[in-house]
């Protein structure tokens, strides 16, 4: 999930620089679009056939959500590095594995895409395709939930691409199939997931007013998960 494969290591993928930059921002697009699909479609799915338990309903979100995610980052890792992820991005950019004007596309096709997936997911299930999120995510524990998983992302990504880059798209979707349950905002932990969800009023959603708080921590987590994380695997150097 990187620009130059800097770990060091060898891989069978090939480098992000053999795709052109449109070709890497389309396909982050068009992974973040997939994404926001099937996250606001299990969601609905799940409501629909949970008759009215939110647990079931959950559960059916969180394994859809954390398998896609295994499929997508296989599919677009090898073409765009598969963030799908603002607060991705931006770690990438500031370890200067993506550059910044680049990390700028990406993230304007991440939000616009998401967007996009969501009308899809309305469209599906015939919904009104514009909506806006009525359901509150308020208060400190929240946002820390959203710190925490955001956090917790990112070290599940640096720490599998610098030790075990094969096995990154099922750590990750294992990561987040357990942040589901052990975050009190079932972990958002995705800037343009929230600004996304926050236009849909199903299972999913997040209200526009809820949603700063929600970035902003995500935004956090990212950061200091990056910093931490630039030390913990800087390797000994030898004399």
């Amino acid at each position: 999930m990187s620009d130059s494969g800097g770990n060091g290591q060898a891989s069978l993928e090939p480098p992000l620089h053999a795709f052109s930059t449109p070709r890497r921002i389309i396909g982050e697009g068009l992974g973040a679009a997939l994404l926001l699909a099937i996250f606001i479609g299990s969601g609905t799915m799940g409501e629909c056939l949970s008759g009215g338990n939110v647990a079931i309903a959950l559960l059916g979100n969180t394994l859809s959500t954390g398998a896609d995610l295994v499929v997508l980052i296989t599919i677009f890792g090898p073409l765009s590095g598969a963030h799908f992820n603002p607060a991705v991005t931006l770690v990438f950019a500031i370890r200067r594995e993506i550059g910044w004007r680049t990390a700028a596309a990406y993230v304007a096709a991440q939000v616009v895409s998401g967007v996009l997936g969501v009308w899809a997911a309305h469209a599906m299930f015939a919904e009104p395709i514009l909506q806006v999120s009525t359901k509150l995510r308020d208060g400190p524990g929240q946002a820390f939930a959203e710190f925490v998983a955001t956090f917790g992302l990112i070290a599940a990504i640096l720490g599998s691409t610098r030790f075990r880059p094969q096995a990154t798209p099922y750590v990750v979707g294992l990561y987040i199939t357990s942040a589901y349950w052990f975050t009190a905002s079932t972990s958002f932990a995705n800037p343009a997931v929230t600004i996304a969800c926050a236009l849909s009023n199903t299972f999913a959603g997040i209200a526009p007013s809820s949603a700063p708080m929600f970035v902003v921590a995500q935004l956090i987590g990212a950061v200091v998960a990056s910093i931490l994380f630039a030390w913990l695997l800087k390797e000994r150097s030898t004399p």
